[in-house]
């Protein structure tokens, strides 16, 4: 299942519809799983900082939905012996804290994984999380693909869970620390610019008046710090 090449251009996706589902009763009884991981954000201004531990003081997803999310977010990016999977980005983490910002994104995620538990069920007489690998993978390819040109509000519920997972797990992986190292991003970086080319300038009857060019484009000048007058105007 590489599918991670074509899985890199998807970026969040839009809200899944309202939740439509029942008959669903997920067990927990005699697990012992540990709640979901907090995160850190360096970098931030105090009033963020005070609403990201706002929200990480409290706790959407329990101990069940956490474990069932990790196996579901190693199904849709597995690591490999070249790659870095879900898991190792915590990209649960990221969910948590994502479905705790936008609140509308709670029903659906945990309606989803109702419903992966009662289809586990009802098909393999277990709950996802302890369904086979193959199990798991045969309830996917169910909602995996869908007709893009059918809107959302027009697909069954558990199609806009996976569609919203697949989203939330590529985000949160490429947004990490790990995922940006992937794929190689390099952030801003100082270059050189010498201005617009003159064989467009010429194809546009346009040119650079040439004080302009003394005090914008001499490279020699790139460490001043620009300055301007009452007006408006470049001065150096």
């Amino acid at each position: 299942m590489d599918r991670r090449k074509s899985l890199k251009s998807i970026v969040l996706g839009s809200v899944a519809g309202g939740l439509a589902i029942h008959g669903c009763k997920p067990a927990t009884e005699g697990t012992e799983l540990t709640e979901a991981p907090k995160i850190t954000y360096p970098g931030r201004v105090p009033q963020e900082t005070e609403l990201i531990d706002e929200l990480q003081d409290e706790q959407f997803l329990n101990p069940h939905e956490v474990e069932t999310l990790t196996i579901l977010c190693d199904l849709i990016l597995p690591p490999s012996e070249d790659y870095k999977g879900a898991s190792d980005a915590d990209v649960v983490g990221f969910i948590e804290f994502m479905s705790k910002d936008e609140e509308t994104l709670q029903p659906d995620i945990r309606g989803g994984i109702m419903w992966l538990d009662h289809k586990g069920n009802t098909e393999y007489g277990a709950e996802f999380k302890k369904a086979t690998e193959e199990q798991q993978r045969a309830i996917l390819d169910g909602i995996a693909y869908y007709d893009p040109e059918v809107p959302s509000n027009e697909r069954p519920f558990e199609v806009n869970f996976f569609s919203l997972v697949r989203n939330l797990t590529m985000t949160g992986f490429y947004t990490s620390k790990i995922g940006i190292e992937e794929i190689g991003y390099k952030g801003n970086q100082p270059n050189v610019w010498d201005g617009v080319p003159d064989d467009v300038l010429e194809q546009h009857g346009v040119s650079y008046d040439e004080e302009w060019l003394a005090k914008c484009v001499d490279q020699s000048k790139r460490g001043i710090i620009a300055e301007w007058d009452e007006d408006g105007n470049l001065l150096t």
